[in-house]
């Protein structure tokens, strides 16, 4: 599992040091950085992160009026110079509260709570996913979205969510792709790739390795192509 950061300081030492530090740590993958809260809100909109390195005393904004004022934001560990905000820090529910200087340590000591909580959270929610017949309900953008079983054409797994793509919308989930397809139907969904679930009867063509479905080219993994294919080929899903 990989946990996607946003560093947020307006001192370029500290950037680079949380740079080197995530660079170490092999669940952690830097996608931003900015030098004050104001900046970081595009790259909240436009990025999936699921962990932010906050400073505390920055220009236009500082950390503290950040976490008060914003809603929704992922896992934060403060990263600051100044300890006196630390019950403050908590009590807006931060995973852990990092004065400067810190070790290497003493990051990864805070980073793999923030990684323990997200597994616990992603479990949770795989637990809430129960098929309904033709539907089930999944928390997306913030609110539960009802997403029927055969409007789903595939499935595509990243490293802490899916995107489920369905006609005519798709839809960003925090889920596994393996926690779904346990709750998928086995007689119409089918895994073809460790990132890809396919909705069998949405197959237009099959060409080799790769699989037509609509607009979309999904190529079938090495280590499924036997399985895929007796599967694919067999009375169940196509007559050969």
């Amino acid at each position: 599992m990989i946990l996607n950061c946003l560093v947020i300081d307006d001192e370029p030492i500290a950037r680079k040091l949380l740079q080197e530090y995530i660079e170490e740590t092999d669940f952690l993958k830097l996608v931003g950085t900015a030098e004050n809260p104001v900046k970081a809100t595009s790259l909240l909109n436009d990025l999936q992160i699921d962990l932010i390195f906050l400073d505390i005393n920055m220009p236009k904004m500082n950390g503290m009026a950040f976490l008060r004022s914003a809603n929704n934001l992922p896992m934060v560990i403060m990263t600051t110079a100044y300890g006196q905000y630390a019950l403050e820090g908590f009590e807006m529910d931060v995973i852990d509260y990092l004065v400067k200087p810190f070790s290497l340590e003493r990051f990864l000591k805070a980073t793999q709570k923030a990684l323990q909580l997200h597994t616990l959270k992603q479990k949770k929610q795989e637990d809430k996913i129960t098929i309904e017949d033709d539907h089930f309900f999944a928390k997306c953008d913030g609110r539960l979205q009802r997403i029927l079983i055969d409007d789903i054409i595939y499935v595509e797994g990243m490293s802490n969510y899916i995107v489920v793509y369905t006609n005519p919308a798709k839809y960003v989930i925090y889920l596994t792709i393996k926690g779904l397809l346990e709750k998928l139907p086995s007689e119409k969904f089918i895994q073809v790739h460790k990132g890809y679930i396919v909705n069998v009867k949405r197959i237009n063509t099959i060409d080799g390795n790769t699989l037509h479905i609509g607009d979309a080219r999904i190529s079938v993994g090495a280590s499924f192509r036997e399985t895929v294919m007796n599967k694919l080929l067999s009375n169940r899903f196509f007559k050969r």
